[in-house]
């Protein structure tokens, strides 16, 4: 299916090569280790702030409109990311371009220049990207969440910062950042799909030949604090209730994740998983309820979100509580653990079909497990869990030392809702 390599140039550039042969198209990826968790406090939202900016021309594609027409030229499809730990830059092509995309992501990723009516503009743009999130409770429940988990720390605090954060940045400030972050050493680039090795190699060496050997920069450590059982509002004037219930789960390379995710998928993996049954089919409390586990590089956070009538968010809150004890109290049959490994497995090799999501899959396995495991190998281990693994881990993370209950609604009533949140 595909072949993947990594190595390292002198500079500390990480390189990852995933050979698709049979693919029509190559996706490539210029990816930086920093992302709102590297941030300062008087430099919240800078990473995204930068990522914007670094499309909007460089020496070489002096405008927006340049870089821009770099890609359509090619019909190639760009974007670019930010997380609270990476920051990404990509392109997707058909494999005769690989080349030229390569060379328009490494330029706006080393050579971008930032300008100040540029600057000026893109405040507007993303005051109005937070606007757009504030009208959207789904997102505004996950902020919430956060935001009570992890307090006023990096990993509590919005990854595209705040207004005033945003307002406040200068043209100094980008080019500060970028200086200091954008290194080799904090670098990876990656290339999935049809493509010539040698030819391949000799241009990333190239293009990335200057890249600054300054040293890298790490981030702080998330503190971990348990506070018990408690409930979190945000008043918004919505027809629905948004919930997200979690609690503390495990970063990235822990591994016990592989029996979480099966716990997920036993939650929320299809149209039989239990939590649809029971608050969909049975309540009809709600239209969408899924389970989430998401780790970081130092904590995790396991969690079920749904959108309920207001009305009912204790009958949601309760049902959802109640699947947590079963799997707690009872063995799951093996027929049902089964149809789940199937499930996710199946779903992990249909998200692999494409080279953007090869890349994406590679991508994560080098930054955040610093290995190239190949996805047979992750179907192995999906099929030695067993029952009593299940369990077992189901009493380790459900526990009533930080289930967090995050709403955002009208008015509710916080002491009944808490009564609901004991997991014994």
């Amino acid at each position: 299916m595909f072949k993947a390599k990594r190595y390292k140039l002198s500079s500390g550039l990480k390189v990852v090569l995933v050979d698709m042969p049979s693919s029509p198209t190559t996706t490539v990826e210029v990816r930086v280790e920093t992302g709102s968790k590297y941030e300062s406090s008087k430099e919240l939202g800078l990473s995204h702030f930068l990522e914007h900016m670094c499309f909007k021309g460089t020496k070489k594609r002096p405008s927006a409109a340049e870089v821009h027409k770099a890609f359509d030229e090619l019909g190639a499809i760009s974007n670019a990311f930010t997380s609270s730990e990476v920051t990404g830059y990509w392109a997707k092509a058909d494999y005769k371009n690989v080349l030229k995309i390569l060379d328009i992501v490494s330029d706006i990723y080393l050579n971008t220049i930032f300008k100040k009516e540029d600057l000026t503009k893109e405040k507007g743009v993303i005051t109005e990207e937070i606007n757009m999130y504030e009208d959207k409770p789904e997102a505004m429940v996950a902020e919430l969440f956060d935001k009570e988990m992890h307090g006023n720390q990096p990993a509590g605090l919005p990854v595209i910062g705040n207004k005033k954060s945003v307002n406040s940045f200068t043209v100094k400030d980008l080019y500060n950042y970028h200086a200091k972050h954008y290194v080799a050493k904090a670098t990876t680039i990656i290339v999935a799909g049809r493509f010539n090795q040698s030819e391949i190699r000799s241009k990333i060496s190239n293009v990335f030949g200057n890249i600054s050997r300054s040293k890298k920069f790490g981030k702080k450590k998330t503190k971990i604090s348990y506070r018990g059982s408690r409930v979190v509002h945000k008043h918004k004037n919505t027809d629905q209730a948004h919930i997200i219930l979690g609690m503390r789960s495990y970063p990235y390379k822990d591994k016990r994740n592989r029996v979480v995710e099966l716990i997920r998928g036993i939650l929320s993996s299809g149209l039989s998983s239990r939590l649809f049954h029971r608050l969909r089919e049975e309540l009809g409390i709600c239209y969408y309820v899924r389970a989430l586990n998401v780790p970081s590089t130092d904590h995790g956070e396991f969690g079920v979100a749904s959108g309920v009538d207001p009305k009912r968010i204790d009958i949601a809150v309760a049902a959802i509580m109640d699947e947590f004890r079963k799997l707690k109290k009872d063995l799951i049959s093996e027929e049902e653990l089964q149809k789940v490994k199937i499930s996710m497995i199946s779903k992990m090799y249909m998200s692999l079909e494409t080279s953007d999501s090869v890349l994406d899959y590679f991508s994560n396995r080098s930054t955040f497990y610093n290995d190239l495991k190949m996805p047979n190998e992750i179907e192995k281990e999906i099929l030695a869990v067993r029952p009593k693994d299940v369990r077992d881990m189901a009493k380790e993370l459900f526990n009533s030392k930080d289930t967090l209950l995050a709403v955002v609604s009208k008015n509710i009533n916080k002491i009944k809702l808490k009564k609901v949140l004991t997991l014994k």
